[in-house]
C-alpha cells in the first residue's frame, strides 16, 4: 500500500501546476487575437466560449464522477486537455483556431469540479471548507505565479513563450497527476435525474450560484478580459499587462483566509454586499484612468471585492450537502457560475463594439451594483451558516 504522508503537498503542488496552465497567457489573450485582426465580438466570443464550455460539461461531469466514484482519472484528463489547449495556441496562431483551443482550454478548467471534490475527500466532511479553503490558495498561488512568469516571458522574449509555460506546466502535472492517490471507489450508483434534488435539498444553492454568475460576468468581462486592452491603449508593456492581471488575483492569497474574520465580524450578507460596491467602483472608473499605477491600484481593490465574495458563496454551495452527491453540487455550482464567464466577455464585446469600451466598461458596472441590491433581497444572512474556510 501505498504512503499517504506525502498526499497532500502533492495534490497540492498538482492543483499549482494546473493553474499556471490555465493562467500564463490569460493577460494577452485578447491583445494577442486583436492583433491578429479580430473584432471586439470575436475577442469576446474567444473569451467568453472558455465559459460556455464549462457552462455545458461540469455539471454532467460531477454527476458521472459521483456515479463511478472515481475522481484520479477526470484529474488526468483535465491536465492532458490543458496541454493540448496550450500546444494549440502556441502553434496554430489564428483568431478563429483559438476559438478551438480555448474551448478545450474550457474544457480542463472543468476538471477544477473534481479537484476540489476530491481533495476534500482528504480531510472528511466537516472540514471540507477548510480544505476548500487550501485548495483554492493554492489556485491563487498558481495563478499568480503564472502571470508573472508569462508577464517576465513576454516582456522580454515574445507572447508565444506564455504559452510555452503553460505547456511546461500542464506537461509536469499530467505527469505527477497519475501519483495522485485517490480513496478506494465505493459502491457505483446510477446517474439518475433525481440527483439534481440537491438544488432544492440546499436551498442557498441557487441563490448564492445566481450572485456568483454576476460575479463572474463582471470578473471574466473585466480584469480576465478587456482591461489589459485599457491598459494597453494607454503604453502598457506586455510586463506591465502581466503585472495588471495579477494585482486583481493577489489578494485572494490573503483575502480568503479573512473570510471567517469579516462573516463573523460583519456578517455574509454585508461583506457580499460590500464586495460587489468595490467592483462596482472598479468597473465604472476604470476606463477613465490615464496612467498604468492608477489602473494597478484600481485593480487590487477589484480583485479584493471579487475575492471577499466568492470564496464565501464557494464554501456556502456545498454546505449541508450530503457527501455522496458533493461532486454533483460542487458541478452545479461551478457549471452555473460558468454562465458569467461565457457571458461576461460577450456582453462587454457587443457593448462596446457598437457603443464603446467606456460604455462596455459602465455597463459591467451596474450589472455589479445589481448584485449588491440582489444581495439585499435574497440572502437572508441570519440563515447562511457561518463559514470560516481557514478554520481548525
Amino acid at each position: 500500500m501505498r504512503s499517504t504522508k506525502f498526499r497532500i503537498p502533492l495534490y497540492l503542488f498538482v492543483v499549482t501546476l494546473y493553474w499556471l496552465s490555465l493562467y500564463a497567457y490569460i493577460p494577452y489573450l485578447a491583445p494577442y487575437a486583436e492583433s491578429m485582426g479580430a473584432s471586439y465580438r470575436l475577442v469576446g466570443l474567444i473569451l467568453g466560449l472558455y465559459g460556455f464550455i464549462q457552462l455545458v460539461i461540469r455539471i454532467p461531469l460531477g454527476i458521472l464522477s459521483d456515479s463511478i466514484r472515481r475522481r484520479k482519472i477526470f484529474i488526468i484528463v483535465s491536465l492532458l486537455l490543458a496541454l493540448i489547449s496550450s500546444l494549440g495556441f502556441m502553434y496554430f496562431p489564428n483568431p478563429y483556431l483559438m476559438l478551438f483551443f480555448r474551448a478545450i482550454a474550457g474544457a480542463a478548467a472543468a476538471g477544477w469540479v473534481i479537484f476540489t471534490v476530491l481533495f476534500s475527500s482528504y480531510f472528511g466532511d466537516r472540514d471540507a471548507p477548510k480544505a476548500i479553503g487550501y485548495i483554492s490558495s493554492c489556485s491563487f498561488t498558481g495563478q499568480v505565479v503564472a502571470l508573472l512568469l508569462g508577464a517576465v516571458a513576454a516582456q522580454y522574449f515574445s507572447w508565444q513563450l506564455t504559452f510555452g509555460i503553460a505547456i511546461i506546466a500542464s506537461l509536469l502535472g499530467f505527469i505527477l497527476s497519475f501519483a495522485i492517490i485517490e480513496s478506494k471507489p465505493e459502491i457505483r450508483v446510477k446517474i439518475e435525474i433525481s440527483k439534481f434534488s440537491v438544488i432544492r435539498e440546499n436551498k442557498n444553492l441557487v441563490s448564492v450560484s445566481l450572485l456568483a454568475i454576476l460575479t463572474q460576468i463582471i470578473t471574466y468581462a473585466t480584469m480576465y478580459g478587456f482591461t489589459p486592452l485599457l491598459a494597453k491603449d494607454i503604453g502598457a508593456n506586455n510586463f506591465e499587462l502581466g503585472i495588471l492581471t495579477a494585482l486583481a488575483i493577489i489578494p485572494g492569497i490573503f483575502i480568503s483566509s479573512l473570510t471567517g474574520f469579516f462573516t463573523e465580524r460583519f456578517g455574509e450578507r454585508p461583506t457580499i454586499v460590500c464586495g460587489f460596491l468595490m467592483m462596482t467602483i472598479y468597473s465604472i472608473t476604470i476606463p477613465f484612468l490615464s496612467h498604468i499605477y492608477l489602473l494597478y491600484l484600481a485593480q487590487f481593490i477589484g480583485g479584493i471585492g471579487r475575492n471577499l465574495i466568492f470564496p464565501l458563496l464557494m464554501g456556502l454551495s456545498i454546505k449541508g450537502v450530503a457527501t455522496e452527491i458533493k461532486g454533483t453540487a460542487m458541478g452545479v455550482f461551478q457549471a452555473l457560475y460558468s454562465l458569467g464567464m461565457f457571458a461576461g466577455p460577450i456582453i462587454l464585446g457587443f457593448a462596446s463594439e457598437y457603443f464603446g469600451l467606456n460604455f462596455g466598461f459602465i455597463f459591467i458596472g451596474l450589472i455589479s451594483l445589481l448584485g449588491a441590491i440582489l444581495t439585499l433581497k435574497i440572502i437572508n444572512s441570519s440563515s447562511l451558516p457561518k463559514v470560516n474556510l481557514f478554520s481548525r
